[in-house]
């Protein structure tokens, strides 16, 4: 199944301890079951992996797109691994990314890479306030290139201040998908289905009805 990649995307994210159970304070001051760094991806290995299931979502997405871009900082690595773990599919796309100071010498600019055009679909690792999509839409529309979606690791799938989740105010505010490897919902089946972290799900249910919202709100 084109669904199975979900699955083992959370068992690895569990193995390398940047998915942990227990509770953890939110920015929002809401105690949450799980905590999620993508930041823990740091080893050559972990990295690799991680971009393969990245090429996995867009492919499975079917989001049509010329070429990736990458929001400094955490934006950064990952363009660059998706592309490759995208050409290793056999789909060889340009990529950039953006500093977060324009240098005014040497070669000058706020992108580094390929020139954004055509269609480009933004990675990063999650939307939390969208602060980054919203930066990366306004850059890619000012170079007269078309945002044509986002991709991330996890979508929360929770509440911000209002009843949308932040990936669903990015999907109403620029009309463009935001492609997930996994959503809250396959973190809650990938626990009915492993006895060992199943004890966690009744905490994660509370915390879905709390502050969750459905797929397609």
């Amino acid at each position: 199944m084109a669904s199975d990649f979900r699955q083992e995307f959370i068992r690895f994210t569990i193995e390398q301890k940047v998915l942990r159970f227990g509770e953890f304070k939110t920015k929002a001051g809401r105690l949450s079951p799980y905590f999620f760094d993508a930041g823990l991806f740091h080893d050559g290995a972990a990295l690799k992996r991680l971009a393969q299931f990245y090429a996995k979502a867009i492919l499975a997405g079917g989001v049509e797109f010329d070429m990736l871009f990458g929001p400094a900082y955490k934006g950064i690595p990952l363009v660059a691994a998706v592309a490759i773990a995208l050409a290793d599919t056999g789909r060889n796309v340009r990529y950039s990314f953006n500093r977060k100071e324009v240098k005014d010498h040497g070669e000058g600019g706020g992108v580094i890479g390929a020139p954004l055009s055509g269609g480009v679909l933004i990675v990063d690792d999650v939307i939390t306030a969208g602060t980054s999509v919203r930066e990366s839409v306004n850059l890619i529309r000012a170079s007269n290139a078309i945002p044509r979606g986002v991709v991330i690791a996890l979508d929360r799938m929770e509440r911000g201040s209002g009843n949308l989740s932040a990936v669903q105010e990015v999907r109403s505010r620029y009309n463009i998908p935001v492609i997930s490897i996994a959503t809250l919902d396959d973190l809650m089946e990938y626990l009915k289905a492993d006895p060992q972290h199943a004890q966690h799900l009744a905490a994660f249910g509370r915390y879905r009805e709390q502050y969750g919202v459905t797929a397609h709100a």
